[in-house]
């Protein structure tokens, strides 16, 4: 492998995928990122085995190949090298071995085998739509608040995300609460969004999301399936196992016939 980028980019790359490596692991695999120089451009894919992020930088690659270096070790001398320089990246497979050059900086990585990297089963997704990353932004940051760290009750450490109809009128719905607060938000539904069955996405996507929100593109693709939900802008994807457990019904604990109501302005 052979392919040459720049610095502020693959700096900016390897900030958004390293985030979720888990720095203990028993697995030592999961503490690399798969780098993979193809197409004219280099894609960067680290996982924990219940979220998997994937991300695009364009690049001049010489000689396609793909490899396995440790994601910390790798962002931490990215971060280190001449801002706006050229980096080149040489994988040698037979020694397992990761050359990084830049101006006068020279650097060794041991890799590891991209068949040893689990990459996450592709799914058949029941739904998939556009939405506006701002709106998106919002369901999420506005409810996960009320999200339950308790272990004992699993079904509450996320947000539930589900279309949901009331008074004739559609919503995309996120809700949260720990049993003791609740927090609902309601947006209008995309208009290309078909029905699917609500899922819980978990606690540690929800704060990882971030990543594909604070994007410069106007929309976010979302797909939803019983057991995953992916999230992708135009360079970077993320794919999340979501919490397997039955959410509670949470519209018996609303009043529907309070009177008393509090308007403020919140400007």
């Amino acid at each position: 492998m052979k392919a040459s980028i720049e610095q502020t980019e693959l700096f900016r790359a390897m900030g958004r995928v390293q985030s979720i490596v888990e720095r203990r692991t028993t697995i030592p695999i999961l503490s690399n990122v798969l780098i993979e120089a193809r197409d004219g451009q280099v894609l960067l894919r680290t996982t924990d085995l219940d979220i998997e992020v994937l991300d695009k930088v364009k690049a001049t690659v010489d000689t396609p190949g793909s490899l396995t270096v440790g994601a910390n070790t790798f962002h931490e001398i990215v971060k280190k090298l001449p801002d706006g320089s050229q980096i080149q990246l040489i994988g040698d497979v037979s020694s397992n071995q990761l050359e990084v050059l830049a101006s006068r900086s020279r650097f060794f990585l041991s890799t590891l085998p991209k068949e040893d990297f689990p990459i996450m089963a592709s799914e058949e997704y029941e739904a998939e739509f556009f939405a506006s990353a701002k709106i998106v932004k919002r369901l999420f940051e506005k409810s996960k608040f009320a999200m339950s760290s308790e272990e004992t009750r699993y079904y509450l450490n996320g947000v539930y995300l589900h279309p949901c109809e009331e008074g004739g009128k559609n919503f995309l719905r996120a809700v949260a609460t720990d049993g003791h607060r609740l927090a609902q938000i309601d947006v209008e539904p995309p208009s290309n969004m078909s029905l699917f069955t609500g899922v819980i996405v978990p606690k540690k996507t929800v704060s990882e999301l971030r990543m594909v929100l604070e994007t410069d593109s106007n929309e976010i693709s979302i797909s939803v399936s019983n057991n995953k939900i992916r999230f992708s802008n135009d360079t970077l994807t993320l794919t999340s196992k979501v919490v397997d457990g039955t959410f509670p019904d949470y519209k018996r604990v609303i009043p529907v016939n309070n009177e008393k109501k509090l308007q403020v302005n919140a400007a």
